[in-house]
């Protein structure tokens, strides 16, 4: 895994963070990509260049926006050359009534969630089957393949059903090139996003008894990118203590 370069979206927070300093650990160039998050993006930019000599970037990108996605990844690959990796963090949700939605949120949380992995992985894809070879993951949610009603998360759920499709998509289409496309679908994550109060009453609900960490979701993705998971392509990764399926 050592030498590699990564394009991690929403890498300046949570479980895009936590994966952005792995990678750099283990000698990965990485570069992260924010909308909002300047100040903990710069944090994670420090982190990554004091821990050796991997290379580390952090753009600013709404990567909603198709030619920003596009022009993302061109920088990226303009400036070091390659994409080994792509990991889709970037995940935005709010919680209203499907009555109440407006129709601005209603679109907000497909473009976010769901049509930028699209932007990025067919503009990421060119690269990955010149050189035969790459990664790609996005990140779901642990009941999204039970398809039941989300009266106060529809978009945002609707947009993780979504995910898994495409997933198995891209695997279907991009592995006779090398490349493989899985998604990892959390539950319940301490990610640092919800009160502690809030996770503690949810583990009563968990089979395994407990909420998940980063160092998990970091786990999950440390697979999926190394030789072992080769074969693995089009899964869905359930990170969730047995909750929600």
């Amino acid at each position: 895994m050592d030498g590699k370069v990564a394009l991690i979206t929403g890498g300046a927070r949570g479980i895009g963070r936590a994966v952005a300093l792995d990678l750099a650990s283990r000698n990965w160039s990485v570069a992260i990509c924010y909308r909002k998050s300047a100040r903990e993006a710069g944090e994670v930019l420090d982190a990554i260049q004091k821990s050796g000599s991997v290379r580390g970037a952090a753009m600013e990108c709404d990567v909603s926006d198709p030619e920003a996605s596009k022009r993302l990844i061109g920088d990226v690959e303009k400036e070091w050359g390659r994409i080994d990796a792509l990991i889709h963090c970037a995940g935005p949700y709010h919680r209203i009534g499907i009555l109440e939605e407006t129709i601005e949120g209603w679109r907000s949380m497909f473009d976010s969630n769901l049509h930028s992995f699209f932007y990025l992985t067919q503009a990421a894809a060119r690269g990955m089957i010149e050189r035969k070879c790459g990664r790609m993951i996005c990140f779901s949610m642990a009941n999204a393949d039970q398809l039941i009603a989300q009266p106060q998360l529809t978009a945002h759920y609707i947009a993780k059903v979504g995910l898994l499709v495409l997933t198995r998509t891209l695997a279907r289409v991009l592995a006779p090139h090398g490349i493989t496309a899985n998604a990892i679908s959390p539950g319940f994550i301490d990610s640092g996003s919800a009160p502690k109060e809030e996770l503690q009453t949810m583990a009563k609900r968990i089979p395994a008894g407990f909420v998940g960490t980063l160092d998990d979701a970091v786990s999950a993705v440390r697979f999926l990118l190394s030789d072992e998971a080769r074969y693995i392509n089009g899964a869905n990764i359930h990170l969730s203590g047995g909750w929600g399926i």
